[in-house]
Formats: structure tokens, C-alpha cells, sequence
């Protein structure tokens, strides 16, 4: 694994540090991928490099500017950049130019994926219309304050859950789908029974929130990549 390379951009005078796998040769699309609350994490790093090696050109984005100390200052964190959804969806917008200005990336098809709350940033993305081929949220939140509007969302979207996830309940997927559908959107739901929250990350750690599924892991990583192939194939 090589090292990755460092981007910096800024947002509302928040300098933000973005982190670059590239693959050997030329990259297939550009895929922007947004961390869990806790910024970049080891296990997300992980997956921007298996992009790398499946050929696409991958950045973390930068939420906030700085590694959280704990989960408490995560969420302090991300209730600040949350504070507006506009302020919000402005800080993911930049993430997404900081992408495309990439050296190499702008005549490349550009995708999104996300972890957590970064699986929310990926669908806010879609639901305001970004001009990205594919959206895929891995455990991420599905609720939002600005639903999408009829028409508006242009992504092809995947949602791998957990359906044993406590942080999105059923009434919340019950009501994500009314939205998607409400918005004429191009949407497929995967969801894993008796699987938790976070169950690509299989670092140890004690929320019972959250739990590593191999199997939920492998076959959510295989829809994303097939989606991928599908969009890229039109």
C-alpha cells in the first residue's frame, strides 16, 4: 500500500485535508468517499485503497478539519458543521470540487460513497441533484432535512443497512423509501438481516450499537462494485 496523497481545500475558512489513492494507470472514474463521524478512520482508509486497486481514483473527504479526540468531541464536531443543512450540504459540496480538481480526474466520471454519517453526506449529495453517476451509503443515516424534490436527484443510488441497526430504525427506511420514490429517483435498498450499524468496520470497540458482519462487508463491497460497472458501461 503506498501512501496517500494529501490534498488541502478550505471551506468557510476551515482549511480541510483530503486524502488521495490513486490506482496504477488510468483511473476508471473518480470516487469521492465520505468518512464516519470520526473523520478518516483506519478501516475507511482501507476501502479508499481497494478502490485504488479496483481502478478508480479515490479521496477521503475532510469533514471537519481535525481527528476528533473521542466519539463526544465527534459529535460536537459534527453537530457544528450540521448546524444548517445548508451549512451542511456546503461543506460536502466542497469536498466534491476539491474532487474533480484533482490532477487527472476532470474528464472522469465522478461516483460517491460514504460510511455512517458519511452514507448520509453521500445521499444529501444526490438528493440536491449532483451531477455524479452513482451514490452509495454503507450504514448511513437516511434521514435528512431537505427532502428530494420531484426530478431533482440524477444519481443512481445504493443503500446497504443493517436491518438490526438501532441508529436507523424501520419507520426511517419506511420513510427513505417514500422519499426516493416521491422524487422519481433510480434507487435499490440491500438490506442485511440481524446486522448492526457499522458492520464494515471490523475494529473492535464498545458501542452495542455497532458490529463487524463479514458477510454484510463482502456482499455490500460486491453491489457497489457491480453498480459501478453498470453505470460506467451506459
Amino acid at each position: 500500500m503506498s501512501a496517500f496523497e494529501p490534498v488541502t481545500y478550505e471551506d468557510a475558512g476551515t482549511s480541510l485535508n483530503g486524502h488521495v489513492a490513486r490506482p496504477e494507470g488510468q483511473p476508471r472514474a473518480a470516487v469521492l468517499v465520505f468518512p464516519t463521524i470520526m473523520n478518516p478512520t483506519p478501516a475507511v482508509e482501507a476501502k479508499a485503497w481497494e478502490l485504488a486497486e479496483a481502478g478508480y481514483l479515490a479521496m477521503i473527504a475532510d469533514f471537519y478539519g481535525k481527528t476528533p479526540s473521542s466519539f463526544d468531541d465527534a459529535r460536537l464536531c459534527a453537530g457544528e458543521i450540521r448546524e444548517t443543512p445548508e451549512q451542511y450540504r456546503q461543506r460536502l459540496r466542497v469536498s466534491l470540487r476539491a474532487l474533480v480538481s484533482l490532477k487527472g480526474a476532470s474528464d472522469l466520471p465522478v461516483l460517491i460513497i460514504g460510511f455512517c454519517m458519511g452514507g448520509q453526506a453521500a445521499l444529501e449529495l444526490a438528493r440536491e441533484g449532483a451531477p455524479v453517476e452513482a451514490v452509495v451509503s454503507f450504514h448511513g443515516l437516511l434521514n435528512t432535512d431537505m427532502p428530494a424534490e420531484p426530478g431533482k436527484v440524477s444519481a443512481r443510488i445504493l443503500v446497504c443497512h443493517g436491518d438490526a441497526d438501532p441508529m436507523v430504525p424501520r419507520q426511517q427506511v419506511l420513510k427513505f423509501w417514500e422519499e426516493m420514490d416521491h422524487a422519481g429517483a433510480d434507487w435499490h435498498f440491500h438490506s442485511y438481516a440481524g446486522v448492526k450499524h457499522g458492520f464494515t468496520n471490523p475494529a473492535p470497540n464498545d458501542n452495542p450499537a455497532t458490529d463487524y458482519d463479514a458477510s454484510a462487508d463482502r456482499q455490500s463491497w460486491a453491489a457497489m462494485l457491480s453498480l459501478f460497472d453498470e453505470v460506467l458501461e451506459d
